[in-house]
C-alpha cells in the first residue's frame, strides 16, 4: 500500500474540459456505469470517506472531478453512465464531455474501469475498451462488489471476463475488488504506482 494516495485532495469539478485544471503531469481516470461502486472504490483507495461523492441515486457524478495526489499526479472521477433518470439531452451532454476528455486530454496515462461483478462487460464497458485500444492506453478493470458473491463464483466471473478481454488489442489487467471488505486495495495501488511512475522512483 502506498500512503501517498491518502493525501489526495479535491481540486476541481469541471462541467466542460475547458474548466479542467491545466493539462500537465499525469492523470488516471476512473470510469464506469452508474451504480458500479466507482466513488466508493476511489474513497477506499485514498482512505477517505467522502472524497468522491457517493450517492444513493445512481448517476449523480455529472462532472469531471479532479483529485490531486501531488502537483504532478491526479485522479479523475468521470461521469457515471447509464441508470440516471435524467433527460436524454443531458445524457448526450455527459457523453460528449467524456468523449472530449478521453480524446483530447494529454495528461491521461491510464483508465481504471469499474464494473459490478454481477453485471460485467456491458455495452458501455466495451466502448471504453475500444476507446483505450484507439488511444493505446493501459486499462485496469475492477470487478467491484466482489463481496456479493462467494469466492468461487467471483473467481469464475474473473476468469470469464479475462477470456472475453483476451481479444482486446491492448494491455488489460483485472482484479476482484470490494470497498466493503477492503479486498484488492494493494493490487490497485500497485497499478497506480506503475502508471504514475512511483515504482520507477523507488527502484
Amino acid at each position: 500500500m502506498n500512503p501517498i494516495y491518502h493525501q489526495a485532495k479535491f481540486i476541481n469539478s469541471a462541467p466542460k474540459l475547458k474548466d479542467a485544471p491545466p493539462d500537465q503531469g499525469k492523470e488516471i481516470a476512473f470510469a464506469g456505469r452508474s451504480n458500479t461502486g466507482k466513488s466508493s472504490a476511489i474513497n477506499t483507495l485514498v482512505r477517505q470517506n467522502a472524497l468522491a461523492r457517493v450517492s444513493k441515486t445512481p448517476g449523480r457524478t455529472q462532472l469531471l472531478n479532479f483529485f490531486e495526489i501531488d502537483p504532478e499526479r491526479k485522479l479523475v472521477d468521470l461521469p457515471g453512465y447509464g441508470y440516471a433518470k435524467v433527460p436524454e439531452a443531458m445524457k448526450l451532454e455527459w457523453q460528449k464531455m467524456m468523449e472530449t476528455y478521453l480524446n483530447q486530454r494529454q495528461a491521461l496515462c491510464g483508465i481504471v474501469l469499474v464494473m459490478d461483478i454481477r453485471h460485467p462487460l456491458t455495452d458501455f464497458d466495451w466502448q471504453m475498451v475500444e476507446w483505450c485500444e484507439h488511444r493505446k492506453l493501459p486499462l485496469h478493470i475492477l470487478l467491484t462488489k466482489a463481496d456479493k458473491l462467494n469466492f468461487g463464483a467471483a473467481k469464475t466471473t474473473l476468469l470469464q471476463v479475462q477470456r472475453e478481454l483476451s481479444r482486446a488489442d491492448i494491455v488489460v489487467t483485472l482484479q476482484l475488488f470490494s470497498a466493503l471488505n477492503k479486498v484488492g486495495v494493494d493490487d490497485v495501488h500497485q497499478i497506480l504506482d506503475e502508471w504514475f511512475g512511483f515504482s520507477e522512483a523507488a527502484a
